[in-house]
């Protein structure tokens, strides 16, 4: 048997877009019902699994694997804001549970 995590806890939902997405990127809110592209230092609240052009289906829960810049985040709880493009370490974001780190993909393993 190997280790998984998908499916685990995920719930998605279905919102707006206030610009183009780009699925496999970090969202915030930016109005009702309403998500952008986060940018370096925002909090995040989803993980857009896929977008249509005006709207996109975002992850809101569960485990997502996004690529991680600077120091690469313990595996437990951590704070994480994104990056642009991914995650980084920092002391003002949010607390997730990191699973998984593969340091040599850069990549962090995480409950949204």
């Amino acid at each position: 048997m190997s280790v998984s995590f998908g499916g685990l806890l995920e719930s998605t939902a279905t919102f707006k877009t206030a610009a183009s997405i780009t699925a496999g990127k970090l969202v915030k809110m930016s109005a009702n019902g309403t998500v952008a592209a986060c940018s370096d230092g925002d909090k995040f609240c989803g993980y857009v699994v896929s977008d249509d052009g005006s709207h996109a289906a975002v992850q809101v829960r569960g485990v997502v694997t996004v690529p991680y810049t600077g120091t690469a985040p313990s595996v437990g709880f951590a704070s994480l804001v994104s990056d642009g493009t991914g995650v980084k370490a920092s002391n003002s974001g949010r607390e997730h549970l990191v699973i998984s780190v593969d340091s040599t993909g850069s990549k962090v393993t995480f409950l949204i």
